[in-house]
């Protein structure tokens, strides 16, 4: 019986997970000998590869100075700097910077703020959102609530039926990052008819920019983003970006949002934040925001307080991460891994595939069963790369630097998987 309680596991029927003893570059090291090419950079997270002599003397360096100290009351130069470096480079206008623990505790953050922008103005109806049908923004309630509709799939909450706050939903988009014309008016006009009958009650439409997750890597085009901004805009509701997973170039810009050069109400961002060291997240906002928080009367202020918000150690990390990702010019790092996963996969198909999509440092293989990737984690295991597929969705979002060689071999593992399917 497993003491660890693993996450999405039935431990009745799973196997027994691998034992990592340690980890350099891209690569994870077995205990019982064997290397593997982490293919999915640890869930979308250490996006500089494993134990960077960088992030990781800048670590041992802070350790020394200060491991934590609670920003409620007191303040320290980690986080003054981490706040100061994402000012610089977000979407301009997102001026404020809340930290937290992870990007499901982030996304809570920022529907709180949502919420409480609209009743810190006297408007108490505004309490639901607007969401897109295969979105995913994490696993605490809030953040579930705005996930995937409970007849929707893949969903992994269907069990919480029936116990979450119902929000209001649409289609996701379906015209892709190069869009059908025809699809895009139809998707943008879903969109504003929405708004248009509920936007008295809708205080935020969340999203994921250009690519969804978890969800199934849906890919939708800038323009739904541009329109989305300015239907908000006129029917007087807040846009959230979910930058959790797209933030930190996964999708071929630093942030998603850049694709369409413009600016949401709120921002949140995880995952690659920290480069994959450890669990913290951001929750950034624009000044007309914050200032509706701004007043003598203490009610009106934000009230949530993680305990490990702002933590020195993380913002150290991040502070590190985005000097790395600066210097060492990562978007063009992520352009030449888009141009590779192209050519492996541009002339790719099977009977088994119903689509491949590619946008940034992420490639996803959809295939028409998930019966079909049953065993393909073992067989990636054992020639040499750590893959972990869900439902119909087999992925790679590598770690940035990775060698072409190293990137190829993921390319030729998932292609080969294929070949030997009948």
């Amino acid at each position: 019986m497993s003491k660890i309680w693993y996450p999405y596991a039935q431990h009745k029927t799973m196997t027994a997970p691998l034992q990592v003893e340690s980890a350099h570059g891209v690569y994870l090291h077995l205990s019982d000998g064997r290397h593997l090419i982490d293919g999915i950079s640890s869930w979308w997270s250490a996006i500089h590869g494993h134990n960077h002599p960088i992030i990781n003397d800048a670590l041992h360096q802070q350790i020394e100075r200060l491991s934590h100290a609670m920003l409620g009351g007191l303040t320290h130069e980690p986080a003054q700097e981490c706040a100061e470096n994402l000012i610089r480079i977000c979407p301009k206008g997102l001026n404020h910077v809340f930290f937290s623990d992870s990007g499901s505790v982030g996304c809570e953050i920022a529907l709180k703020m949502a919420i409480q922008f609209w009743r810190n103005q006297g408007n108490t109806k505004k309490k639901h959102f607007l969401a897109l049908k295969k979105g995913y923004h994490g696993d605490t309630f809030g953040a579930m609530s705005v996930g995937n509709p409970e007849d929707d799939c893949p969903s992994m909450h269907d069990v919480f039926s029936g116990t979450m706050p119902k929000h209001f939903f649409i289609d996701e988009p379906k015209m892709g990052f190069i869009p059908d014309s025809d699809q895009l008016k139809k998707d943008i006009s879903q969109l504003k008819i929405c708004l248009e009958a509920h936007h008295n009650d809708i205080a935020a439409f969340i999203c994921e920019p250009i690519m969804q997750g978890a969800g199934g890597f849906n890919l939708y085009c800038p323009d739904y983003l541009i329109a989305a901004k300015e239907l908000c805009e006129h029917y007087n509701v807040l846009l959230i970006f979910d930058e959790v997973a797209t933030g930190f170039g996964r999708t071929g810009t630093l942030f998603a949002a850049n694709h369409a050069n413009i600016t949401p109400d709120i921002m949140v961002l995880g995952k690659a934040f920290t480069a994959g060291y450890m669990g913290h997240s951001a929750t950034l906002s624009t000044s007309p925001v914050f200032d509706t928080f701004h007043d003598d009367d203490f009610k009106k202020a934000l009230m949530h307080g993680p305990t490990f918000m702002g933590n020195p150690l993380a913002c150290t990390i991040a502070n590190t991460s985005i000097q790395i990702f600066e210097s060492e010019d990562y978007i063009s790092k992520i352009r030449s891994i888009e141009q590779t996963l192209h050519q492996e996969f541009s002339s790719f198909t099977h009977p088994h595939i119903t689509d491949i999509r590619i946008c940034g440092a992420t490639a996803v293989v959809e295939v028409c069963d998930a019966t079909v990737l049953q065993k393909v984690q073992e067989y990636a295991v054992n020639h040499g790369v750590w893959l972990r597929p869900f439902d119909r969705f087999l992925y790679t979002t590598p770690p940035y630097t990775i060698s072409n060689e190293c990137l190829i071999q993921i390319c030729r593992v998932i292609k080969d998987w294929f070949s030997i399917q009948s």
